[in-house]
């Protein structure tokens, strides 16, 4: 990385400035994969966004399951499998009977070295996002850290900061230093959680190189309270999205296109999961309840997409049109222009892309006033921020939305939200920004 200072000239000679300008810098992201959830999806978007605004930039991953040339897969696929296996067998034998809890807690004890690799020695930066399932453990973290490298970290939910946790279901025990986890069959004060975090605080004592970033105001304000990233550095960049992609299309067209009523009011509803305990689809169960009862014959239908292993679509009030798993990303754009409102009830998030997804197809959001969803929705304008687990609020939210008298507001409300905050442009010079600030 090559750098140069400019002298600025100023009408006061004696107030002239040097300004750092870098003439190049190689920034490597860092990801468990590069398709497959949230994490990949913002971390491959971030990728895209810097690639066009000039920054030499690529991206290691555990398994490469993407065609794109910037992605390198720093371990072999046997090598995956077996770290994974060995990351989260061991955990079934700690985690409480609830088994919901077995992808929600890592111990991060096993993964691979790629300090050596290439794309990790070239770099100037090492960007790190979402490193679980295996990829990297603690220890494989430490050794990124030892390289002198300037570290960013951006975090994609709590695990950087708790004692394995992804999300702490309101525990606040990460403040001091975890224990007495209630994930775990056998809670108490030495128990798993506070072994990795104190794992976790050996490693990052000495990471003087190390600069946080949250996706959203909400996790930034919560890791700067937290024992072990608190006293680092941390700036909130959200998450870019490509909106010319995900725009606003012909509602009529696109729902011929997937088979979907033209007459019908459209409730939209998705998740890499549906059944993820944070995704709070009963809360939705109950909410479309009322809703039936409110408006009793009125054509009302729902359109649901993401894998799905155990939920009865017949629980559901209304007809019901199941997508599965939706890939493509034009697809998706497709998708949320067929809807009138697309329903997030998750209980924990940090910065959501389908609603980030939804209102850059001018598709208004009803969601729970929680994480960093605020930071997305602004309530009756471009959205309906319900009550925190209040099926009725989350209700009246859906029904506020369908039944709108200025739809083509909401609509435009909700473009204008993330043309102003979520370009490529827009978040690749906050990172640029950063990125040249640290070095």
């Amino acid at each position: 990385m090559a750098c140069l200072a400019v002298r600025v000239k100023h009408k006061w000679p004696q107030l002239a400035i040097l300004v750092p300008v870098f003439k190049y810098m190689k920034v490597t992201l860092i990801n468990t994969a590069d398709a497959g959830g949230g994490a990949p999806a913002a971390c491959m978007r971030l990728l895209k966004a810097l690639v066009q605004n000039g920054v030499d930039v690529n991206m290691a991953v555990h398994q490469k399951l993407t065609t794109e040339p910037r992605v390198t897969a720093t371990t072999g696929k046997r090598t995956a499998k077996a770290n994974f296996l060995l990351e989260r067998l061991p955990f079934i034998a700690f985690e409480e009977k609830d088994k919901t809890v077995r992808f929600a807690f890592s111990a991060a004890n096993r993964g691979s070295n790629i300090a050596d690799n290439p794309t990790i020695q070239e770099a100037d930066i090492l960007h790190l996002h979402w490193t679980n399932s295996g990829y990297l453990s603690i220890k494989n973290l430490q050794q990124l850290l030892q390289l002198g490298k300037p570290v960013v970290w951006t975090l994609h939910d709590m695990w950087a900061f708790t004692g394995g946790c992804h999300y702490s279901n309101g525990c606040d025990h990460f403040v001091n230093q975890c224990g007495n986890c209630w994930m775990l069959r056998r809670p108490r004060a030495n128990d798993l959680s506070r072994k990795v975090w104190q794992r976790k605080f050996d490693m990052l004592q000495s990471a003087q190189n190390l600069t946080i970033v949250s996706c959203s105001n909400w996790l930034g304000n919560v890791s700067r309270g937290s024992g072990l990233l608190g006293s680092k550095p941390t700036v909130a960049i959200p998450n870019p999205i490509d909106v010319e992609i995900f725009s606003p299309k012909d509602k009529i067209a696109v729902r011929e296109k997937w088979g979907i009523d033209a007459d019908a009011k459209i409730i939209l509803f998705g998740a890499a999961n549906i059944n993820d305990r944070r995704k709070g689809i009963t809360y939705l169960v109950e909410a479309l309840h009322v809703l039936k009862q409110q408006t009793g014959d009125a054509p009302i239908q729902m359109v649901i997409f993401g894998k799905n292993k155990h939920f009865d679509t017949a629980t559901l009030p209304f007809q019901v049109k199941e997508l599965s798993i939706i890939s493509a990303e034009s697809d998706l754009a497709e998708i949320y222009n067929a809807a009138d409102v697309f329903v997030s009830p998750s209980l924990e998030d940090n910065l959501p892309n389908m609603i980030m997804e939804s209102l850059a197809c001018g598709t208004p959001v009803a969601a729970f006033n929680t994480g960093g969803i605020p930071d997305l929705i602004d309530h009756q304008q471009n959205g309906y921020l319900a009550e925190y687990k209040s099926s009725a609020d989350l209700e009246a939210g859906i029904h506020h939305l369908l039944f709108l008298a200025d739809k083509a507001g909401a609509s435009a409300a909700a473009r204008q939200k993330v043309l102003d905050n979520f370009t490529n442009a827009q978040v690749a010079k906050q990172y640029i920004d950063l990125y040249n600030s640290i070095l």
